[in-house]
């Protein structure tokens, strides 16, 4: 499922293009597992890209989602990936004080565990154990259920509900308009995004908007907009 940040920025993309941003082609313009390969192939060191191997560029490429790595260490990555985020989420929800233990999925904590660290453990063991007995990088069909299930419950009352998911067009709106005034100020945008994709300005912004972190990006937002907005009124 894409996230609130990929789906402004494949909107951006569809505009500029002059597509339908609600066209099913148009929802995946901007993916950040493919971001992610670009970074290491093309713009890190400057835009001259990283050395690596086709298979960790694969494994970059194929952490998330329903995609299969071509190697055993990039199955791995990609299992990873999924128990650090349903691991971790649930202790951020935890310490911003929208849920607690007893809310979770009971069944899911039986197989689990009834702690971060507990659950932490059994998934990475359950890993290691069946890939070991199976030959085939996985987990065991029960504890892959359960974190499944975490994961739906993650879905169904934190991320689709609350302050965040309130925040969250406000966020969209940040990176749209951040999209749209890169474009229009093309010089900018720092040298080393312009070096790829010249005849593609619109890839060349969404690569530097999709590289700031939060706080610079609210930093520069206000920078760019704040002051226009107090001087109207």
């Amino acid at each position: 499922m894409a996230t609130r940040g990929e789906r402004a920025l494949s909107r951006c993309l569809a505009r500029w293009r002059g597509i339908d941003p609600e066209e099913g082609v148009s929802r995946r313009l901007f993916a950040h597992n493919e971001q992610g390969a670009r970074i290491v192939e093309l713009l890190e060191r400057e835009g001259r890209g990283l050395n690596l191997t086709l298979e960790v560029v694969d494994g970059i490429r194929c952490h998330s989602g329903g995609l299969r790595a071509m190697t055993a260490e990039g199955r791995v990555v990609g299992l990873a990936d999924r128990v650090a985020y349903v691991a971790h989420d649930i202790d951020d929800a935890k310490r911003a004080g929208l849920l607690c233990e007893e809310d979770l999925p009971t069944d899911a904590c039986e197989v689990l565990g009834h702690s971060s660290s507990e659950r932490i453990e059994r998934m990475v063991r359950d890993v290691v154990e069946h890939t070991e007995t199976t030959g085939e990088v996985g987990m065991a069909p029960e504890v892959w259920r359960s974190m499944m299930a975490l994961r739906s419950f993650l879905f169904a009352n934190i991320y689709s509900k609350g302050e965040a998911k309130r925040e969250e067009p406000k966020a969209s709106r940040l990176l749209e308009e951040l999209f749209s005034h890169f474009c229009a100020h093309l010089d900018e945008v720092p040298g080393e995004y312009r070096l790829h994709d010249a005849d593609a300005p619109e890839v060349q912004v969404a690569d530097f908007v999709a590289g700031m972190t939060d706080r610079y990006a609210i930093k520069t937002y206000e920078e760019l907009f704040v002051p226009r907005v107090w001087s109207v009124s």
